[in-house]
């Protein structure tokens, strides 16, 4: 369990920097860090749990379309994740368009590696 809080943490953390990068990405919530908050449980919740089997099953597609899909897969996660959060708890993160996501899902990448390399995860 305190794995995932602490992957909770870094991916919390990731979000708002991804949030206050991106112009495409808007913190839904007063204050605007609930949002991010909660965006990166559900964001958490679908990494944990149904991520890696939909990888798993759609990696044939992904090679032949060199990763191409894997993209699709991400935005998809991401905006699973942000209506989940808005719809149970009315706050989130809005996402304004697929490329939005993808340099969102880059970003997100970076800030996790590094602060899960800093806090040792």
């Amino acid at each position: 369990m305190s794995h995932f809080v602490s992957r909770w943490l870094v991916l919390t953390i990731a979000a708002g920097v991804m949030v206050a990068l991106l112009p495409g990405m808007e913190a839904v919530g007063e204050p605007p860090i609930l949002g991010i908050a909660a965006f990166s449980l559900f964001l958490a919740l679908i990494n944990a749990s149904i991520k890696p089997v939909v990888h798993l099953l759609a990696l044939p597609i992904s090679i032949l379309s060199f990763g191409l899909f894997a993209l699709i897969l991400n935005w998809l996660f991401m905006e699973l994740a942000s209506w989940l959060a808005l719809t149970l708890f009315d706050v989130g993160v809005v996402i304004h368009d697929f490329w939005w996501s993808v340099l969102g899902s880059i970003i997100m990448a970076i800030v996790s590696g590094l602060v899960g390399g800093v806090i040792g995860e």
